[in-house]
């Protein structure tokens, strides 16, 4: 049983990105010289911990998060130094130290330090990865259509296997990449698009529909590329046949196959008759007869031969100058994905079922950290940015909430009132208990059986 395993895996990862989210809290509020009378991992019960200086470094009993704990930081201060000094409606507060006597753009300053650090993380694990892998499409330059997936959006738009996508919502070649963003985003928005076909070129239209299961855009067509067997499971047909890791497949039954989604639709469709198999193990040609078994992986019980299909990538090491550029890419790109799924659910064209929250984060940091430090700091990441941006929304008690206030009072050259704030405070915090309690919602229907 892995779970005890899966949680100290995800323990480990929430307890790097927060320490660094609360790490450039803690250095900024510093350089301000705002008194910082606690820095804890974890909430609730202190358990132990050590004193330097004025700052309690803790760790509490409910490891799920951390926070730094400024002397004068909250409306409850705000309100103590009303009481203690007699006043109504004054923001004074008698500790020149204190968070909220220091001028605002210092605040915001402190306030966004904490997301900026978690994008400094994203930013730098991935150009650490690419100075030692980077893993390139021999062909990332074209968005070629290596398989219709039958009674799909891009079928019934007659899109066919081999097509090019030469314009994409007026963009001019654009990579699968583009075309990959644009379709999970993009549920019941109409994708423009010229394809090459032949030498020829033709306008038409494919609208994606929202994929149920996933909650995101599904246009039914999967990109063209070489197809190379990165995993054999031992003890199925395939590793029996003496397929190898690393096998580049030619053909099925005599059909070129250029696509992962193909390759898998003809297995799951073969009801355990034997398929030919043409693949190259270092140049050289070799045929094998396969039959498929029912079997259950990685999912529901389907017809499988046991191997992991993915496009062919060759592996090189990056210059510092060029995983940083790769890795910037990659973070804009990600940061552009999450701001379109938000949209996409406020917009109600996507699912908010796709949300995962710290039960469903458990299996997913176990299952990374199996299969090699790669995919876990790839995964720690992805996390990093997310949280990034998850702390810029504009909702109070988070610091985007922070932000945003402090740019209103800026504006307005005032502050806001202590009953204003307060106001806001709550209908935040009501906000982010109701986003909790929907995502563990969220992952406990994905583990119960459905009805």
């Amino acid at each position: 049983m892995h779970f005890i395993e899966d949680v100290l895996w995800l323990l480990v990862l929430i307890g790097v990105m927060i320490n660094i989210h609360e790490a450039g809290h803690y250095f900024a509020a510093r350089w301000f010289d705002v008194k910082i009378e606690a820095f804890s991992f974890g909430f609730g019960t202190r358990l132990f911990g050590f004193r330097r200086g004025e700052t309690d470094f803790r760790f509490s009993a409910i490891p799920f998060g951390g926070y730094v704990k400024m002397a004068g930081e909250t409306v409850a201060d705000l309100r103590s130094a009303e009481a203690s000094l007699g006043n109504s409606g004054s923001a004074a507060i008698d500790d020149p130290r204190g968070f909220l006597a220091k001028p605002r753009w210092q605040r915001l300053i402190i306030a966004f330090a904490g997301p900026f650090m978690n994008l400094v993380l994203a930013v730098s694990i991935l150009t650490g990865m690419y100075m030692v892998k980077f893993e390139k499409y021999p062909d990332d330059t074209h968005a070629t259509i290596g398989h219709i997936m039958p009674n799909s959006p891009a079928a019934k738009a007659g899109l066919q296997d081999g097509d090019r996508i030469v314009v994409l919502d007026g963009e001019k070649n654009p990579t699968w990449e583009d075309v990959g963003l644009k379709e999970v985003t993009g549920a019941y928005r109409p994708m423009h698009l010229t394809i090459e076909r032949d030498g020829k070129r033709f306008d038409t239209t494919v609208t994606p529909v929202l994929n149920q299961q996933l909650g995101v855009g599904y246009a039914g067509w999967d990109e063209r590329g070489e197809i190379q067997f990165a995993g054999v499971e031992p003890g199925y047909p395939a590793d029996k046949a003496g397929i190898r890791e690393g096998d580049l497949l030619l053909t099925v039954d005599g059909q070129p196959v250029r696509s992962r989604i193909k390759f898998h639709q003809i297995v799951e469709s073969s009801d355990g008759k034997p398929l030919e198999m043409e693949f190259v193990r270092q140049g050289q040609k070799h045929t094998v007869t396969v039959q498929a078994v029912l079997g259950k992986l990685d999912g529901p019980e389907r017809w499988m031969i046991g191997v992991k299909a993915e496009p062919k990538t060759t592996v090189v090491s990056l210059s510092l100058p060029a995983a940083l550029r790769e890795s910037l890419h990659e973070n804009a790109q990600g940061a552009l994905l999450i701001e379109n799924v938000l949209v996409g659910m406020v917009e109600r064209r996507m699912s908010a079922k796709n949300l995962t929250g710290p039960i469903g984060l458990i299996k997913v940091s176990g299952d990374a950290a199996r299969s090699g430090p790669a995919d876990y700091l790839g995964l720690m990441a992805m996390v990093s940015l997310q949280l990034a941006i998850f702390n810029l929304l504009p909702i109070p008690v988070l610091d985007g909430g922070t932000i945003l206030m402090l740019l209103v009072e800026m504006t307005m050259r005032r502050d806001l009132s202590l009953n204003v704030k307060e106001l806001v405070f709550k209908v935040g915090f009501v906000c982010i208990m109701m986003l909790v309690a929907f995502v563990l919602y969220n992952d406990i229907s994905r583990i119960l059986p459905s009805g």
